[in-house]
């Protein structure tokens, strides 16, 4: 066992290898995600790691994705054909899918402490490309819900939204300030929600 956290066992896959990633951020942090540590914790040789990464880069981009994939409870980011229904068909309003998006936010800040200060920090220069990729396709899922749900929203103003100003606009807006809030450690929605509800109802 590595410090308390693994179980004695070999890992061979690469999703149980993401697995002890994202439970390395939890407990050491970012800076513990690299080749050698990784292989350690999962009782596999450098080069078995390598067969599912190409680099440390790709490491670290994968593992980001699968934390937010983890905190939004997606089966596959990747995915497109999964059968799973969803999520914005659940939400009966717009403010309803965000305060759930908040709500699974603040329970990812709790769950991985200080993950969303990095993305205030930074990574350094030779990984913010693939990691930027990686979380753009982890949120489109997100930003792809809130459209869905503005668009089913019965209560909103006819003329909230026209050729000029669409609903992808807003939603993008809205997406923007939620990350925003959390990367400032300011969980309060009030003012989100304040807008929301001028601009929409």
């Amino acid at each position: 066992m590595d410090g308390g956290i693994f179980l004695n066992t070999t890992i061979t896959s690469k999703d149980e290898i993401l697995c002890v990633c994202r439970e390395l951020i939890r407990k050491e942090g970012y800076k513990s995600i690299n080749i050698r540590h990784v292989a350690k914790c999962c009782h596999i040789s450098v080069g078995s790691v390598y067969n599912y990464f190409e680099s440390k880069t790709d490491l670290i981009a994968e593992t980001v994705a699968s934390v937010w994939c983890d905190i939004f409870h997606f089966p596959d980011y990747r995915n497109t054909e999964s059968d799973d229904p969803d999520e914005s068909e659940i939400f009966q309003s717009f403010p309803d899918c965000v305060a759930w998006i908040f709500d699974r936010l603040k329970q990812g800040e709790e769950k991985y402490p200080g993950f969303f200060s990095l993305h205030s920090m930074g990574f350094i220069e030779e990984e913010k490309k693939d990691v930027q990729e990686r979380m753009d396709r982890s949120w489109f899922h997100i930003r792809q819900s809130l459209v869905v749900v503005l668009k089913n929203d019965a209560n909103i103003r006819s003329d909230a939204f026209d050729e000029n100003f669409t609903e992808e606009d807003f939603a993008e807006i809205i997406f923007s300030l939620i990350l925003a809030s959390f990367v400032q450690h300011d969980f309060d929605a009030r003012r989100i929600f304040n807008m929301i509800r001028k601009m929409l109802y």
